[in-house]
């Protein structure tokens, strides 16, 4: 296969969901052998920042690339919906330091990409095929990878919080041809007794209801309501919790929340550097594993080209 790039630059704007402030992101298209970068626009010595999971300096609630004034915060759904639609060159252009959080999904990013569409390239796709059975395990998170050859890019993503009202949940794609419909709409979520913690950190400033599934383990009582009141700035009255959900829409599927974490690992996986080919079996997936488990790859892929 040939190298793909979008047909012409676009551009979306919106809240950042940890700093709470509106950022234009600019995709562009980028010329063969570029792969994907990102760099910020609101800073006097631009740095270009290869999207590779080497360059990823921190990984709580999100993925952020690069450090101090050029780092650039919660790509994950961006890198997602770039490797859903199998695009391998574009460069990323931000005017701040987080890509906006939307709807909490790749679907906004989805859509754009097929509005402008995409160009085939004068030069071959460098896809990197697994030739053995590899084995993966990010022992401080209980996260486990595996990958069976195979001749097309697979994930059979399985989450378990016991516990919880989410439970042990399990999602799956055959190909990236199921990306748009099955995985791209799926949204962030975060359960409730989690919100406090994060806002103290700092955290979560851009979140809503509008743009996160937030799950409830116990029913609601008359102090944690005043809570949410002040939180969400809404009236008590408003918060409803259907099926341990916390939101004035439903979630889209029985397992959105698995899902989502396997949207998470596709754009996280493409930190390894180029598409891959291979059967993915993954157990408990996050973006601290994730990346471990790309920098596994990028170091495992250079002995093997090597």
């Amino acid at each position: 296969m040939k190298q793909l790039t979008i047909g012409k630059e676009f551009r979306m704007t919106g809240m950042g969901l940890h700093t709470g402030r509106t950022v234009t992101v600019t995709v562009r298209p980028a010329p063969p052998d570029f792969g994907i970068a990102f760099r910020r626009t609101d800073r006097f010595n631009i740095v270009t920042q290869p999207a590779l999971a080497t360059n990823v300096s921190e990984t709580s609630r999100g993925t952020t690339l690069g450090t101090g004034r050029h780092s650039v915060a919660t790509i994950e759904h961006l890198m997602s919906a770039l490797h859903g639609s199998q695009i391998d060159n574009a460069l990323i252009e931000l005017d701040g330091g987080e890509v906006p959080i939307l709807d909490g999904s790749a679907r906004p990013w989805m859509l754009q990409i097929t509005r402008v569409g995409t160009i085939e390239q004068d030069a071959e796709r460098k896809e990197f095929a697994i030739p053995e059975p590899l084995r993966f395990e990010h022992k401080p998170t209980g996260s486990l990878y595996e990958v069976e050859p195979a001749d097309i890019f697979s994930v059979n993503c399985v989450i378990d919080f016991p516990d919880s009202v989410i439970g042990r949940q399990e999602a799956h794609i055959d190909d990236l041809s199921q990306y748009a419909s099955g995985i791209a709409p799926c949204r962030t979520f975060v359960f409730l007794h989690e919100i406090e913690p994060l806002l103290h950190l700092n955290l979560i400033k851009g979140g809503s209801l509008d743009n996160a599934l937030v799950y409830v383990n116990k029913e609601l009582g008359s102090r944690q309501l005043r809570r949410l009141e002040r939180t969400f700035h809404k009236d008590a009255s408003q918060f409803r919790v259907h099926d341990g959900v916390l939101n004035t829409t439903d979630p889209y599927y029985p397992n959105e929340p698995a899902r989502h974490k396997l949207l998470d690992f596709i754009g996280d996986v493409r930190l390894a550097g180029q598409p891959l080919k291979g059967r993915f079996s993954i157990y408990k997936p996050g973006h601290k594993a994730n990346v471990a488990f790309s920098k596994f790859l990028i170091e495992y892929i250079s002995k093997k080209q090597e």
